[in-house]
């Protein structure tokens, strides 16, 4: 029985790590999904949609790991920034508040998700909490680059509101379908 039990345990680990690196080769998958607009110096990309997702299929934890493991990737040298920015230099770029922002929003969307009893207004308020941590770190450092806070929540967020509230909502519901 003992043997039985330790076998879940490494099968169930490996299928969790699995789940963590397939996470963040997405998030890296979707940067490169980008569109500039006339309206911001930050590109639209699937990114926060897979953030989110990560959170809500992985857990807290396992988001976290995902998105650190993201970020490492590019400080490590890989060019996996919407930008194609890659090392230490895409940590000082007009957009890395919002990579910052990813392991604690994913972490935060998983969290109220599994706080909430995997609810659809659980994962709608986890996606929604995730979407506001983006967004206030994303727009705090672009600040510092277009001349304060109010022109970093213009340039940064209010052109994104539309398309990213429509992302929490296929995240929630992408969720609800696999559970089908």
């Amino acid at each position: 029985m003992h043997a039985l039990t330790l076998e879940r345990f490494r099968f169930s680990t490996w299928i969790k790590a699995l789940g963590v690196l397939l996470f963040a080769v997405l998030t890296a998958a979707s940067a490169r999904i980008s569109v500039l607009t006339p309206l911001s110096p930050v590109p639209l990309t699937l990114q926060v949609l897979v953030v989110i997702l990560s959170g809500f299929a992985l857990g807290w934890r396992g988001a976290l790991l995902s998105q650190v493991l993201y970020l490492q990737a590019i400080l490590l040298g890989a060019p996996w920034t919407a930008s194609g920015l890659a090392g230490p230099m895409a940590f000082v770029a007009p957009t890395a508040g919002y990579l910052l922002s990813f392991p604690l929003a994913a972490a935060l969307a998983g969290w109220l998700h599994e706080r909430m009893v995997s609810s659809a207004w659980g994962r709608l308020v986890g996606g929604m909490a995730a979407l506001m941590v983006v967004y206030a770190l994303g727009a705090l450092w672009l600040a510092g680059f277009v001349g304060g806070l109010a022109n970093g929540w213009r340039l940064g967020v209010v052109p994104f509101l539309g398309a990213d509230a429509l992302k929490v909502v296929i995240a929630s519901a992408a969720l609800s379908l696999r559970r089908r």
